[in-house]
């Protein structure tokens, strides 16, 4: 039982029993202790698979969330020595780690001040605070790509444990931040601020840091194809970028990969039709169309009727009669001239929306057409979207997620 491995058992075994006895008590010292007798090193990627195996055995997200940071500290040295891989100044994880650096800039600045609470001049040591906490705001955009991006892709590999536990503490850095400004504007002391709600903060960001470089990026290198980090890429444009400027060589990508990802559908036999960006079953993309709560209407680059929604509400009345239609047909004549000449400003490139709003009885109808137009900027149609926004106009203060009943 000295040796590595006890007993011949796997490393993943070895350490999914370490990491059960830690959760039924056993004091991180004496999990380090058997961790470095039973394991020696360990990659991020057998400790991602052994976290997502206990997962997958019934123990609580929340219970691994809780004891994450422990993890951490567990497999700290080990992973440590582990030698990085050297990216392209292009790839998702390079831009990641330098929006690391930015941040690790942060807390440091918010570190030292935290050292230096009631030291004197409190007016400037709290405007530095409120300054350091906006900037910091910044790591939102991080996370949300980070989530909404390599989360998915990670999933697809059977690997939830990221989506389920670090998503969790990435909110628990959120609420952090929140309750550090708002206890910031409400004249907590300075030296009870630093300690109960700085010192917190700085560590937690610190700890995802290392989370992140350490063992989700890591294990992402590994787990994504080459595709999957293009996508990324791409819809890195979507998310935005935190704490660095947008480097051009990746909008310059970013162009080329639309253009190369601008396809023709393609459907199977059995009817499911294949876009650059996911697929459906025939009747899930006309049942998906016909649930939008807005009436669409599409005519093609020859002004020929092509497709419109059949939603159960729809505003005006449409028939298939009008499919393979003239649209100058469609409108009485006295409204023909301005039809042609958005039209003509759409092909023109002169004008991408065209937008009008009337009223019909309790309906504020909001009318937009759109310039629809390929990779390369070319004219391929235009897309009137029609919808009541009379419920819309009444909305008032906020209804999150959580308060849905």
């Amino acid at each position: 039982m000295g040796e590595r491995l006890g007993a011949g058992r796997g490393r993943k075994e070895a350490m999914k029993d370490i990491i059960r006895a830690l959760h039924e008590g056993m004091t991180p010292q004496q999990a380090k202790e058997r961790f470095l007798k039973e394991v020696g090193n360990v990659t991020s990627t057998e400790i991602a698979e052994m976290e997502q195996s206990l997962i997958n055995e019934g123990l609580p997200t929340d219970e691994i969330k809780r004891f994450c940071n422990v993890h951490v500290l567990l497999f700290e040295s080990a992973l440590q020595a582990a030698p990085g891989k050297e990216l392209s100044e292009a790839h998702p994880v390079h831009l990641f780690k330098l929006e690391n650096r930015g941040i690790e800039k942060l807390t440091g600045e918010l570190k030292g001040l935290a050292g230096r609470a009631g030291a004197g001049k409190e007016r400037a040591w709290r405007e530095q605070v409120r300054g350091l906490l906006g900037e910091l705001r910044g790591l939102n955009i991080h996370y949300t790509r980070k989530e909404q991006l390599l989360f998915p892709y990670l999933e697809k590999a059977g690997f939830f444990g990221p989506s389920k536990v670090m998503w969790g503490k990435d909110d628990e850095v959120r609420d952090l931040l929140k309750a550090a400004a708002r206890d910031l504007e409400s004249g907590m002391p300075d030296a009870e601020l630093a300690r109960e709600r700085l010192a917190p903060l700085v560590e937690e960001v610190d700890g995802m840091i290392f989370k992140e470089e350490n063992i989700l990026f890591p294990t992402s290198l590994e787990k994504l194809k080459a595709a999957d980090w293009v996508n990324v890429l791409r819809d890195s444009e979507e998310v935005g970028y935190a704490f660095i400027e947008k480097p051009e060589d990746v909008a310059h990508l970013v162009m080329d990969l639309e253009k190369s990802l601008v396809i023709e559908p393609v459907v199977d036999r059995s009817g499911r039709v294949f876009l650059p960006t996911g697929s459906f079953a025939l009747p899930e993309l006309v049942s998906m169309l016909n649930a939008l709560p807005l009436d669409l209407t599409f005519i093609d680059r020859d002004d020929t009727v092509r497709y419109f929604s059949a939603g159960k509400d729809r505003i005006f009345v449409r028939t298939t009669s009008i499919i393979g239609r003239k649209v100058q047909n469609c409108h009485p004549p006295k409204s023909v001239d301005v039809v042609e000449k958005i039209l003509g400003s759409f092909k023109a490139g002169e004008r991408d929306t065209a937008d009008f709003w009337i009223d019909m009885g309790e309906k504020k109808v909001h009318i937009r057409y759109f310039a629809v137009r390929g990779a390369g900027r070319e004219y391929l149609g235009t897309l009137e979207v029609t919808q009541d926004i009379a419920p819309i106009k009444r909305i008032e203060g906020q209804k999150r997620l959580l308060d849905w009943k």
